[in-house]
């Protein structure tokens, strides 16, 4: 019996000794991994203009909303976990307006709205970026629109970041509104027939761009 006391003793004694040596080899201030959404995380997206668009809304006739679609959505955007890292450079082609109906379409192209002859494009570029509420990030900018560049602000949703297969993609959806006439686009304004202020909401996927 003696024996077996001794034996479960010494047991217990070389356990002890072995968490002690453990203890103390094990190396000090062990460098631990950055998690995962720490605020080193930038990405720039390419837009993917197959899954982006403008969608745009105004009065008609002092009654309904009138919406619009442009397709035709090119550049890059940048989604941080610093939000003030977030960027956009986006080019809007006014040929690639949609109402789905054609006749409306070429008059919104002509010289009384976006004269997509002498203005093809609408440019954002953005230059700075803040938290904003809810969860929004509040993008200010410059708009260029039918030869006017004015600053406006958009609010912006982050709507998600995965890899499903076609490669890491991002995406985020805009909103924001703007004065037709402060762009020199008059037409209906000064009865009303068309309103003035436009809702407008861009939504951007991208595939992440390499290097």
């Amino acid at each position: 019996m003696l024996g077996k006391v001794l034996t479960v003793g010494a047991i217990l004694s070389l356990a002890t000794l072995g968490i002690a040596a453990n203890q103390q080899t094990k190396p000090a201030n062990q460098p631990t991994a950055a998690p995962v959404g720490s605020a080193t995380a930038v990405n720039t997206f390419q837009i993917d203009d197959t899954h982006s668009c403008a969608l745009f809304r105004v009065q008609h006739a002092k009654a309904g909303q009138f919406w619009g679609r442009i397709n035709d959505v090119s550049g890059t955007f940048t989604i941080a976990d610093d939000v003030t890292k977030m960027a956009f450079a986006v080019d809007i082609s006014v040929e690639s307006i949609d109402t789905s109906e054609p006749k409306l379409d070429g008059h919104l192209k002509s010289a009384d709205f976006f004269n997509s002859i002498e203005f093809p494009k609408l440019t954002f570029k953005s230059t700075s970026a803040k938290k904003g509420l809810d969860g929004l990030v509040e993008v200010a900018g410059d708009l260029t629109m039918h030869g006017v560049t004015k600053p406006i602000t958009a609010m912006i949703e982050v709507t998600g970041m995965a890899d499903m297969g076609m490669g890491e993609r991002g995406g985020v959806e805009a909103i924001f509104t703007v004065k037709r006439s402060d762009f020199g686009m008059n037409y209906g304004v000064e009865k009303g027939m068309i309103g003035d202020n436009v809702k407008v909401m861009v939504n951007l996927e991208g595939v992440k761009a390499k290097g």
